[in-house]
């Protein structure tokens, strides 16, 4: 054999020897997070692949429907819901791993207009969102089940707007759903997380509904029992750290982690 052909072949072995325990240690990761963290999600999984060599698999839908198909088997190694309550559904079916819950992040609910320029709206028991609507719909995730249709509902409630407006609800599977139609104009109105408006163009934000009128908005995150992922924690230490925190933070989270 040459000299070149022995030192190159020499080399290629030598790297390959530095790279096995990385390799090895590569892992996959499935991630069911609530959509409402979707912008958040695709920054830190860009990073976090980038840094570990892990690959994530993020699955983003409504909280109640990731719960679901995590009671029903789903393969899932990491939860995240904007909601307490599933993940409170979860955990006495036994499902989460112990003492791995924690709560990661806070959410606002604000009221959204389509296009730009809309006028600020003092969100109150006095105002008249039957008339701001004017004959549209109000755009909000399935108000009996996702978190961000469950926290407006009960802001309406709390206001004594709900029985006003209930029959000009128009309800949609997430709360990307909900903040799309607004987007597109076929809802003049909607209510979806502060984090979902900064997201969109195509909207308004007229008000802030007040914190009182509505549960806290807690994302808690866990491990799923069922998970045979190794870097599962990994992941979940990740997503209290700086850069996670970063990112979520440039989407108007407030993380609670860490």
């Amino acid at each position: 054999m040459p000299v070149s052909v022995r030192f190159r072949s020499a080399a290629l072995a030598a790297v390959a020897v530095l790279l096995a325990p990385a390799l090895a240690a590569a892992d996959q990761i499935t991630v069911f997070a609530a959509a409402s963290m979707t912008n958040a999600m695709a920054e830190i999984e860009d990073k976090f692949e980038a840094e570990t060599g892990h690959e994530l698999s993020v699955s983003l839908a409504g909280s109640s429907a990731l719960a679901r198909q995590i009671q029903q088997g789903a393969p899932a190694d990491v939860f995240i819901s904007a909601n307490p309550g599933w993940m409170d559904t979860l955990e006495k079916d036994g499902l989460l791993a112990p003492d791995t819950r924690f709560d990661l992040l806070e959410n606002s609910i604000v009221l959204i207009a389509h296009g730009s320029g809309a006028a600020p709206v003092a969100i109150g028991p006095d105002m008249d969102l039957a008339a701001l609507l004017d004959g549209g719909r109000l755009a909000m995730a399935l108000v009996d089940s996702v978190p961000a249709g469950i926290y407006g509902k009960a802001s309406l409630e709390s206001l004594g707007l709900w029985e006003g407006v209930a029959a000009s609800v128009a309800q949609a599977d997430n709360v990307r759903a909900a903040l799309a139609l607004v987007a597109t104009g076929e809802a003049p109105y909607g209510i979806v997380y502060a984090t979902d408006a900064v997201a969109e163009d195509g909207v308004t934000v007229t008000g802030t509904f007040p914190a009182g009128s509505h549960p806290p908005i807690v994302y808690p995150a866990a491990q799923i029992a069922a998970s045979d992922s190794p870097a599962a924690a990994e992941f979940l230490d990740y997503l209290r750290g700086p850069e996670a925190r970063a990112a979520f933070e440039r989407q108007g989270f407030v993380v609670t982690g860490g």
